[in-house]
């Protein structure tokens, strides 16, 4: 492993002003996409969607300083039979791949689930490194509930990411580590505060033991906020400074950057969030996005399937790059937000 070289990627990918697009929607959640703006979901209409917002000039080459792919994608080859990883690549941005398998109900745990795909991850890290992958991401999925997060479900899935890191730095590829904490339930951002900082404390002792390199690796957690069905939603400010105090709690200052995922925030609201948190200043770590559905919700609608809209669907998607880059580095207010819609 050289660490330098790590390092050097893991620091490119929180660039000041720029973040990380999530283009990694598996098959299942792409067709849900699909079908909200009536577009049938084929390997066609998939590659034509992404390929439209890869060779988006402005959004790629000012605000994006990377992007995770599904393994298809990672495969495609764009109309002219440019590899879509090239397309990135041209635009200065950083190819990157999601490895995990997705989730599998958690024994003796009702209601838990454990991330897979940890079997023969080696070998995939190495083809994909060949086709020019940098970086890699494993999601982790807490939910919280009656009884719930267990001991059990935080203790196998900080371990599974660790596992997932130490492979990837073996292999030359930045871990992207993500233990997301799901916005899912009726409770208060308090009780997020409390099992974010319990699945982070207990991730950052799995990646000691395993000897992960923290200055190779970025992290992408979920920010402190109350679920959706809570009764009292908290403050934008509420939400920047429980966050920025979580963060200050648990992670440690060797890692470069933490790169959020919006977690189903609405697209403004999770850059409101990002810009507050930056807002408050003084972080050791650079923080910015990496965002799937509040980047693309936009692009999509403006698409709707048509070749004729893909100026408009990459209008859209550069507003959206653009609003999050500010908000990268606590630049944006509503107002700018208005006057470049």
């Amino acid at each position: 492993m050289n660490l330098t070289d790590l390092n050097k990627v893991a620091v490119a990918m929180v660039a000041p002003g720029k973040g990380i697009l999530a283009a990694d929607e598996s098959s299942g959640t792409i067709k849900k996409r699909f079908d909200a703006i009536h577009v049938a979901s084929t390997e066609d209409s998939r590659r034509d969607y992404r390929e439209m917002l890869f060779s988006s000039q402005e959004a790629m080459s000012k605000y994006i300083s990377g992007v995770i792919l599904y393994d298809e994608t990672i495969w495609q080859n764009a109309k002219d039979g440019t590899p879509l990883v090239k397309l990135i690549e041209q635009a200065g941005s950083i190819p990157g791949i999601k490895v995990d398998e997705g989730t599998q109900a958690l024994p003796n745990c009702p209601g838990e689930l454990v991330t897979v795909g940890l079997d023969k991850l080696a070998e995939r890290l190495k083809k994909y490194y060949e086709r020019g992958a940098r970086f890699a991401k494993w999601r982790a999925v807490i939910d919280i509930g009656s009884g719930i997060p267990s001991m059990t479900a935080i203790s196998v899935n900080a371990h599974a990411l660790a596992r997932y890191a130490a492979l990837c730095q073996a292999a030359q590829i930045v871990p992207i580590v993500e233990p997301e904490v799901l916005m899912d339930g009726d409770h208060d951002i308090e009780r997020c505060y409390e099992v974010t900082s319990r699945m982070l404390n207990k991730t950052f002792q799995e990646l000691r033991v395993q000897r992960v390199a923290l200055e190779g690796m970025i992290l992408k957690p979920n920010m402190a906020v109350a679920g959706k069905k809570s009764a009292k939603q908290a403050s934008v400010q509420q939400v920047a400074e429980k966050t920025v105090r979580l963060l200050k709690a648990c992670v440690p200052a060797a890692v470069p950057g933490i790169a959020f995922l919006s977690g189903g925030q609405s697209d403004e609201e999770a850059t409101a969030h990002l810009n507050a948190i930056n807002a408050i200043g003084n972080l050791p770590w650079k923080v910015t996005f990496s965002y799937g559905r509040a980047l693309q919700a936009a692009p999509q609608q403006a698409w709707s399937g048509k070749s004729e809209n893909v100026p408009a669907g990459q209008r859209a998607f550069s507003h959206r790059a653009q609003m999050n880059g500010l908000a990268s580095t606590g630049r944006w207010t509503a107002d700018i937000e208005k006057k470049a819609a």
